[in-house]
């Protein structure tokens, strides 16, 4: 069975390692062709986990993250033309564009299956209503001809099918990610000695830590007011670790001077309240070292981070938005607030700051909550039932 599989661009992301494990672990009977687009400037890219994998995958570099006509078109007649020299039973795609494109192109073509996963989705939090509109009529029409449409978490199911009406119910089902986590329980001590000396961090010093692209729908800002909580009440010792890169950087630094946030400018300094890290590619390094680990999103998918920091066995603080809820153990492994509650998520933070019994107690449930839920043999497993199945 030949499965060409599309995806939107090769960031570090849940997406990117989905596609990678897919392509990598599937039954022998499988021929995988990976297609992806380039990274955004905003993102590290990851493929150093395709190279692990001993995957060589076709780079399209017109295949975009913002709307082009022209690299649009040619993207699609890239994908027409792979197509029609692979021959895919299946071709299924990743995320928004590709997910647009390629399933175009596979009808088009008379490709006998499409199959689509949402890894995420636009339909609140990103665009104005009248954009917004015009994405879910989209993803109407090519849920409408797709052969099947996969959402990552229950929460999202719901979302596509009921909230939105995006896809017909018939056409939905779920498949969770899967993850190599072994990574996080391996060597651990010696990752988290080696995090803490190069940042000079302290083991009296509680790491609160945040991972994404700093970007708008990420709320950043809100992070950075608890730490402002941190630092007024004067309590505790800790240091923020803002993890990741984007274009809300200049901004989140400004706060920090507006707000006498010590952070390091230029250099890293043991006193400061928060280091901006940019990307770091070795994230179970960054987990070990970290107590805690936090997000404040707006509209998620399935967050990656918070998969990992659990395989870490790290207590996490979030947002409860999107399918987060069905991938924690909501006050065992995490606590969430609403998406605007601030004086909750300072409640949250400074609970655990204050607590090194909360917080072991909370980390020691993470790992065998993930362990088999969000392992990759799952989901090849899963993803095999469903390709048979078509």
């Amino acid at each position: 069975m030949r499965i060409l599989r599309i995806i939107n661009r090769f960031n570090l992301g849940g997406p990117t390692f989905n596609a990678a494990l897919l392509s990598r672990y599937l039954p022998k009977e499988y021929e995988t062709l990976l297609v992806g687009g380039e990274k955004d400037y905003s993102e590290d890219d990851s493929l150093h986990i395709l190279d692990k994998l001993e995957l060589s995958p076709i780079i399209i570099p017109e295949m975009k993250r913002e709307v082009s006509p022209l690299n649009d078109r040619m993207a699609y007649k890239k994908i027409s033309a792979l197509i029609e020299e692979f021959k895919p039973d299946i071709v299924h795609t990743h995320a928004s564009k590709a997910g647009a494109l390629g399933r175009l192109a596979a009808f088009n073509m008379g490709v006998p299956h499409t199959v689509h996963t949402f890894h995420g989705h636009v339909f609140h939090s990103y665009f104005d209503s009248v954009t917004t509109e015009v994405y879910k009529r989209v993803e109407r029409y090519l849920a409408k001809r797709s052969s099947a449409i996969i959402a990552i978490s229950e929460e999202q199911r719901k979302e596509l099918v009921d909230e939105f009406k995006v896809v017909p119910a018939e056409k939905a089902r779920v498949i969770q990610l899967g993850f190599d986590l072994d990574k996080f329980q391996e060597d651990f001590q010696y990752k988290r000695e080696e995090f803490r000396r190069f940042y000079q961090l302290h083991e009296d010093k509680v790491a609160i830590g945040i991972v994404g692209r700093l970007v708008p729908i990420k709320n950043h800002l809100m992070f950075l007011r608890s730490i402002k909580h941190l630092v007024e009440k004067k309590e505790f010792k800790f240091r923020a670790f803002i993890i990741g890169d984007g274009e809300m950087r200049p901004a989140l630094e400004a706060y920090c001077r507006k707000e006498a946030i010590r952070f390091n400018d230029p250099e890293i300094d043991e006193d400061d309240h928060v280091t901006f890290t940019s990307w770091i590619k070795d994230i179970d390094v960054a987990n070990a070292g970290l107590d805690i680990a936090a997000l404040t999103s707006k509209n998620e998918g399935t967050p990656v981070s918070l998969i990992e920091a659990q395989a870490a066995n790290r207590p996490i603080i979030s947002t409860d938005v999107g399918g987060i809820r069905d991938i924690v153990d909501v006050g065992n492994t995490a606590l969430l607030v609403p998406p605007d509650d601030q004086e909750g998520f300072n409640t949250y933070i400074s609970q655990l700051c204050g607590s090194a019994e909360l917080r072991a107690k909370m980390g020691q449930n993470g790992w065998d909550f993930v362990r088999d839920r969000f392992h990759y043999s799952r989901l090849v497993r899963d993803m095999d039932r469903l390709y048979k199945s078509l």
